[in-house]
C-alpha cells in the first residue's frame, strides 16, 4: 500500500456529492475536492447558478468532466431522493457527501417567527438527516466519508454585543440547528463505523460574506473576537476539507473540527 502522503490526499477515482456547492464556502469546498481529483457534484435547488460555477471553476482551474450540477432542494424527500437515483445511475458509485447547503432568514430571538423556526430546523439540521438516510446504501458500497458542514454557533453562542439591528442578528435557530448536526455526526460517526464510513464535521468560525463585510465597523467587532483578530477568507476552509474528505484522515471519525482563528478558545 502506498502511504505517502501525496497518495492519503489523493481524491483520482472518487465521486463527491456537495450540496451548496456554489456558494461563498461551498465554492472552497468543491475546488478543494476536484483540485483532489475527485469529480464532484454541485447541488443546490438553482441549477443555473451551479451549473455556472461549473463553467467557471473549469475555466480557472484549467479542468475538464470533473464537474458536474444537478438540482436538488435539501428540504424535500422526493427532490433528494431523485438526485441521488440520478447519481447512481450516472457516476455508479458515491465516495464523498458533503453536507453544506443552507439558507434562511436573519432574526433576533424577539423578531424570529415559529415558521423562520421550522425552516432553518429543516434546512440546516433535518436536510442532513435526509440526505445521509437516502445516500446511505451508495455510501455503503463505497465505505464512504461523510462530512458535515456545521458552524462554531453549534457550539458556542454569539455574542449580542457585536449584532447590532436585525440585519446582521444571528438567530436562535442556526445555532440550534448546527449544535444537532454535530450530535448527529457523532451519532452517526458511530452506528455508521460497521460499514466503514466516516463521518465528521467542520465548525467555520467567522466567515461573513462579502455584503456583511461591507459594514466595517461589524467585520471589525467579528475580527476582535477570536485571537488571530481577523476574519477567515473562504480558502482557509480548503486545508480541513481535504484532510476529512481523503484517505489522511482515515483513522478520524466523529470529530468536529473548528477552522475559526481560535474563537473558541477565549
Amino acid at each position: 500500500m502506498n502511504n505517502s502522503i501525496q497518495n492519503l490526499f489523493s481524491l483520482k477515482g472518487k465521486v463527491a456529492f456537495v450540496t451548496g456547492g456554489a456558494g461563498y464556502l461551498g465554492t472552497s469546498i468543491t475546488e478543494t475536492l476536484v483540485e483532489l481529483g475527485a469529480k464532484v457534484i454541485i447541488g443546490s435547488r438553482n441549477l443555473s447558478n451551479c451549473e455556472g460555477k461549473c463553467k467557471e471553476l473549469e475555466s480557472n482551474l484549467n479542468l475538464k468532466d470533473q464537474l458536474f450540477a444537478m438540482e436538488v432542494d435539501v428540504t424535500n424527500s422526493t427532490s433528494i431522493s431523485k438526485v441521488f437515483k440520478d447519481i447512481e445511475e450516472s457516476f455508479g458509485q458515491l465516495d464523498i457527501l458533503v453536507n453544506n447547503a443552507w439558507s434562511g432568514n436573519k432574526n433576533s430571538f424577539e423578531s424570529i417567527s415559529e415558521e423562520d423556526w421550522q425552516y432553518d430546523i429543516d434546512m440546516s439540521l433535518s436536510s442532513v438527516f435526509r440526505c445521509v438516510k437516502t445516500a446511505l446504501p451508495l455510501l455503503k458500497k463505497s465505505k464512504g466519508v461523510i462530512l458535515n458542514i456545521t458552524s462554531m454557533y453549534g457550539h458556542t453562542a454569539p455574542d449580542y454585543r457585536i449584532y447590532d439591528g436585525e440585519e446582521l442578528t444571528n438567530p436562535p435557530s442556526y445555532g440550534a440547528a448546527k449544535a444537532g448536526v454535530i450530535q448527529l455526526t457523532k451519532y452517526m460517526a458511530s452506528f455508521l463505523s460497521p460499514y466503514q464510513i466516516r463521518v465528521n464535521c467542520l465548525s467555520p468560525g467567522p466567515f461573513p460574506h462579502p455584503a456583511t463585510q461591507k459594514n466595517k465597523q461589524f467585520v471589525k467587532q467579528l475580527a476582535e473576537k477570536n485571537p488571530l483578530n481577523r476574519i477567515g477568507e473562504p480558502h482557509e476552509i480548503k486545508g480541513a476539507v481535504a484532510l476529512l474528505c481523503s484517505g489522511a484522515s482515515s483513522y478520524i471519525t466523529g470529530q468536529n473540527v473548528c477552522v475559526d482563528g481560535g474563537w473558541a478558545i477565549w
